[in-house]
């Protein structure tokens, strides 16, 4: 009997059954009438936005003549309205987008967007913009997140998308062929039907017209006549499929055509009335439903349609697998009746599916007939419990759900290789599509609309709508992440509670935001800041566990000193950066300095920082806390950066400032008494470059500045200035040592052998004769060497000096007077391409030898 009530709900069209199960009755909703307002249902059980169509005369009864937005859920639960006071003209067009944002255009093109609460988001868009301003919208087609809009001189533009909110101008339809045409008045299209880029070809919005007999497919850059059977047009309404691959038409003589996009015909059907029904619409892939002002007309690929008759207006609500159909009382569901649900409940069915549901029966009431039912079906048991699964899925009502699980749990028990968890899946899901079809929530979405939609979009749904208790039970069971609900409901607390005090506010919100581990309490302060808390924001950022987070955070919000603190806590030079250039450029010189002066890191990547791009500022830091020193080294190094300029070797000027500089690091350096050294080194810096400036501006060469002592001396030798040569040594008191190297390598350079003998001259060198003796041999002067070898005292030094010019009796002469064998050995190899030379050596060997034996 349960079978056949079940069975007799529904209606045969061809030879596939159909259902209307009641989701809502009656609507929770007073004194509406659809027939008076423009209504948008949002797809996938989404809310109902109603408002007074303007275009009708109405009687108010009681209602306030000021005209309202009212926003409903399913069920005709209120859930917010506004006062209409848009400008703009009439209103031509509302819908909902994806993310449930309702859209409304008005005559003039411009879009206005609202969310669930009624609140208009801002900023506003004008489709026609300031090019098409004197023109009017006359007809908008809305699909997903997009819409397209025709004007009254049958220009076409298209939004593809609200979040990107770009204005598309598409290719304009083309104009009338004769003369007498072009003095009428354009012609509108019939209708519009609009294919969704997802199912093109080219990924773009394609537009059909019903112009004339006729249809034109607009696309951005071109129009295309389709061939529309002939006898068919003019069309009077078009719909495209769920699928974007057929289109269902009304035509002029009252019957319902369905073509394929390119407009080749699948079907058509007679209808009883030519005039054009109010509405028209797909129910799943397999009918078409057609609205006249009592009856409903459900056609599919069979001769006899299926008939509704309503006495109340009607609104059709697309879904992917059937039709919400809204009344002034009720919302029902018009659907396929799924295989799996026919094989249980169809009259006389003896499938396994049904035998199994009979079992159940059989069992509850204690008879021996559900074992027979068992037997029967034993080889098909996994099947008919897949089948009670399926079945319970697809049901609105809970007691039939209940029913048909545990009709699949009774046949699990005596079933080894069916899926355990199947069961608890399915028990899972409706358990949680019943939850939100509860009236006070009102989403009743289908098990395949739910599946389509994801569960993690049905949370941000609930969430949005401020159903956030249910939303967190809901991913708990689910095992779902619950940190987006928990956010969001703390950021709405805040908005939602502006006299609870601050402190008393953080607790609650603390309360629930250690529920989750790893939440962004910055998001939330900064949701807090964004809406005036300041003080809430502080104490909410001091939760954050991520410095990257916090941080950022803190210096928004003023609290630069915490900022700081937290970021060199943390270790990351990037962070402690950061806030140094925010407060650098916020702060003065001075608070500045005192806030970073305390904080090592922040201080010793300040001064990394300055010393490479910020001299003068890092200067004034150093002398704020008395670090003369480090002022002094940064103007040494700054003489010297002078000094790198290519200007410098060329114009004297830029000595000036050098020395200024040098001569200030070292007034600051004799200011400390740990710097003696560098004063003294500052103080003849100073002084060199000073004597070397005067030598270039004489000279008129610039080869002095930045030499060292030594090679100015040299180079002043070289130049034959003997006199600069000996201020120099005289001023830096360069020793006598020193300056007999200098002056003897400096004279070999320059080939003055004469005065390198007289130098010699002078007095005993006190270096010795070898450095005269090295320069001649370097300069390849062996006659001169010979004037200082004979002045050699060491033999040694007088075999070696010999033996590097070659004279080979004279190095063994004095080899031998060293009596050293080793030096005769290596003399002999230095000769040991001369024959004669080498005897010598071996002869005076032996006689070493000899006498070392005697």
């Amino acid at each position: 009997m349960a079978n056949v009530s079940v069975a007799a709900e529904w209606q045969l069209l061809g030879d596939r059954y159909y259902r209307k199960p009641e989701l809502y009755h009656p609507m929770q909703w007073r004194h509406i009438d659809l027939s008076r307002n423009k209504v948008a249902c949002a797809p996938f059980g989404g809310p109902i936005a109603l408002i007074r169509d303007d275009s009708k005369i109405v009687q108010l009864y009681s209602e306030s003549a000021l005209r309202k937005l009212r926003l409903f859920n399913s069920a005709g639960v209120p859930l917010s309205d506004v006062v209409w006071k848009n400008t703009g003209g009439r209103l031509i067009g509302l819908s909902w987008s994806d993310d449930h944002t309702l859209v409304c255009i008005v005559q003039d093109g411009t879009v206005y967007r609202y969310n669930v609460h009624a609140e208009l988001i801002e900023p506003n868009l004008s489709i026609l913009g300031h090019d098409y301003f004197e023109e009017n919208v006359v007809e908008c087609v809305f699909w997903g997140n997009g819409v397209v809009c025709i004007t009254e001189t049958c220009k076409v533009f298209a939004v593809p998308d609200f979040k990107t909110r770009t204005v598309v101008r598409l290719a304009d339809p083309p104009p009338p062929p004769s003369e007498l045409e072009l003095e009428l008045e354009l012609e509108l299209p019939h209708c519009v039907a609009v294919i969704e880029p997802q199912y093109t070809l080219s990924g773009n919005v394609e537009v059909l017209l019903a112009i004339g007999d006729g249809i034109l497919m607009v696309e951005e850059d071109e129009v295309q006549a389709l061939p529309v059977p002939p006898g068919d047009g003019p069309l009077q309404k078009m719909v495209v499929s769920g699928n974007g691959r057929f289109v269902a038409a009304f035509t002029h003589d009252g019957r319902l055509a369905v073509y394929s996009t390119r407009f080749e015909k699948v079907f058509e059907y007679q209808c009883e009335s030519a005039l054009p029904p109010e509405q028209l619409a797909w129910c799943g892939l397999d009918s078409v439903l057609l609205y006249w002002d009592d009856m409903l007309l459900m056609v599919g690929p069979s001769d006899e349609p299926v008939r509704y008759l309503y006495d109340e207006p009607v609104v059709l609500v697309p879904e992917c697998d059937g039709v919400r159909i809204l009344t002034n009382t009720s919302m029902e569901f018009l659907q396929l009746v799924p295989s799996s649900t026919v094989s249980i409940f169809k009259i006389g069915s003896t499938s396994p599916a049904a035998l199994l549901y009979d079992a159940l029966d059989h069992f509850d009431r204690r008879s021996a007939k559900a074992d027979e039912n068992l037997r029967l079906i034993r080889s098909s048991l996994p099947e008919a419990v897949e089948a009670c699964v399926d079945a319970a899925g697809h049901e609105f009502d809970v007691s039939r759900q209940r029913t048909l699980l545990r009709a699949a749990s009774y046949g699990q028990a005596f079933c080894s290789n069916f899926q355990r968890d199947r069961i608890q899946e399915m028990c899972k899901t409706l358990r949680v599509l019943n939850a939100v079809r509860n009236p006070e929530i009102g989403i009743p979405l289908s098990i395949q609309q739910y599946k389509l939609l994801t569960p993690s979009v049905l949370i941000g749904r609930l969430i949005n709508a401020h159903q956030h208790l249910l939303a967190l039970r809901i991913s708990e069971y689910l095992g779902m992440n619950q940190e987006v609900v928990i956010m969001h409901w703390a950021c709405s607390k805040i908005t939602a509670s502006l006299a609870i005090p601050d402190a008393a506010l953080l607790e609650i919100l603390l309360d629930k935001l250690r529920l989750c581990k790893g939440i962004s309490y910055a998001a939330v302060s900064a949701h807090a800041d964004k809406n005036g808390r300041r003080k809430l924001a502080a104490m909410l950022i001091e939760h954050e566990p991520r410095s990257s987070k916090q941080v950022p955070l803190l210096l928004s919000i003023g609290e630069e000193d915490t900022a700081l603190m937290k970021a060199t806590e943390s270790g990351d030079t990037d962070l402690v950066y950061l806030v140094l250039f925010h407060i650098w450029q916020k702060k003065q010189p001075l608070e500045f300095f005192g806030m970073i002066q305390a904080r090592m890191l922040a201080r010793d990547l300040f001064i990394t920082y300055a010393r490479c791009y910020k001299h003068e500022f890092l200067k004034d830091f150093f002398l704020s806390n008395g670090q003369l020193q480090e002022v002094a080294f940064l103007l040494w190094k700054e003489s010297w950066a002078i000094g790198k300029n290519p200007m410098a070797s060329r114009g004297s000027p830029l000595h000036g400032p050098r020395i200024k500089l040098i001569e200030k690091a070292h007034s600051l350096f004799s200011e400390t008494k740990e710097h003696t050294f560098e004063s003294k080194a500052a103080e003849e810096h100073a002084k060199l470059i000073r004597m070397q400036h005067e030598l270039e501006v004489t000279t008129k060469q610039a080869i002095f500045v930045d030499s060292s002592i030594s090679d100015t001396i040299r180079t002043c030798i070289v130049l034959g200035n003997h006199r600069a040569a000996m201020k120099v040594k005289t001023e830096f008191k360069v020793s006598e040592k020193r300056w007999y190297w200098l002056k003897v390598f400096a004279l070999a350079t320059i080939r003055d052998w004469d005065a390198l003998e007289k130098f010699s001259k002078e007095k005993r060198p006190p270096i010795g004769y070898r450095p005269f003796v090295e320069a001649c041999i370097e300069a390849d002067e062996k006659g001169e060497a010979l004037k200082y070898i004979p002045k050699l005292s060491d033999p040694r030094e007088r075999a070696e000096s010999y033996a590097r010019i070659g004279m080979a009796k004279e190095a063994a002469d004095a080899a031998s007077q060293a009596k050293d064998g080793e030096l005769l050995g290596r003399l002999k190899l230095t000769f040991a391409q001369n024959a004669a030379a080498s005897s010598i050596f071996d002869t005076l060997r032996d006689r070493l030898s000899f006498q070392g034996v005697s």
